[in-house]
């Protein structure tokens, strides 16, 4: 499998994907907003795309469908309930769906709802797997709700599915956030070194051309999404909701992250 992370430089800072078959050169472009890079490097790597999966139906993700599904004639998948918010949908997917690019690329399809209600992650069936996970996961993050989510549905994502993926998973995500995301984490876990150390070096080396790529191991030790049984974490939020618990569930210690996040 042949994995083309594509920068699109944009204000919202969007990253692209292309997924390759190495024997056939059929391709999934997932989210491809900037379809003239997409269509580029697809043509430079002698490559045909042949599918389009939109993660969910926001423009800056859908924005580039019409212009590759013109040049390339891909089908576009999408999850089932976007049906009616993406445009020109040939195929639905729910939970458990393999997306098949050419002869040796299997990717399932994980329905993860939080960002929206109708949003698709998909996991590569790989000896170390890649999650393309769109706008639920960021490197060192977790996506907002306020764009027809929920993040009670978010948390629920969090602890279910992403929690459980095996801790070399790649993560591959929607946007470059990861140093914001950094700032955060340290806003709330001013002794996390991990993320102290990764924010120095970054503060240097980061080049969203070539991105850092982490594992899901690491995204526990630097995503406080995920570190929500941390005593600083919580000792930090209850400083700043009065209303908390004394010894708060992680489901309050995440939506409280959640909201403040928001406003951060």
């Amino acid at each position: 499998m042949h994995i083309e992370q594509i920068w699109t430089g944009n204000a919202y800072r969007n990253f692209n994907y292309l997924i390759a078959c190495p024997e056939t050169g059929e391709t999934l472009a997932i989210d491809p907003l900037d379809y003239e890079k997409c269509l580029s490097r697809a043509k430079e790597s002698g490559w045909e795309i042949t599918q389009i999966l939109n993660t969910h139906e926001h423009g800056d993700h859908t924005g580039g469908n019409h212009a590759v599904i013109e040049a390339t004639g891909a089908k576009l998948i999408a999850h089932q309930n976007a049906h009616g918010k993406i445009e020109g949908m040939d195929q639905g997917l729910i939970a458990g769906d393999v997306v098949k690019v050419g002869k040796s690329v299997e990717l399932l399809a994980l329905d993860t709802p939080g960002h929206t209600m109708s949003h698709i992650c998909l996991l590569s069936k790989t000896d170390t797997p890649a999650l393309f996970s769109g706008d639920t996961l960021f490197n060192a993050g977790a996506g907002n709700c306020s764009g027809g989510g929920h993040p009670e549905e978010l948390y629920e994502t969090f602890v279910s599915q992403l929690e459980k993926l095996a801790d070399n998973t790649l993560i591959y995500p929607g946007h470059d956030y990861i140093t914001n995301n950094l700032g955060f984490t340290l806003d709330r876990e001013p002794d996390n070194q991990v993320a102290l150390e990764l924010k120095r070096e970054l503060e240097v080396s980061h080049d969203p051309e070539k991105p850092l790529v982490t594992s899901l191991k690491k995204e526990k030790e630097i995503n406080t999404f995920f570190r929500l049984t941390n005593p600083t974490v919580i000792s930090k939020l209850q400083e700043a909701f009065t209303d908390m618990s004394d010894q708060p569930s992680p489901k309050e210690v995440f939506l409280k992250l959640r909201e403040l996040r928001n406003s951060w």
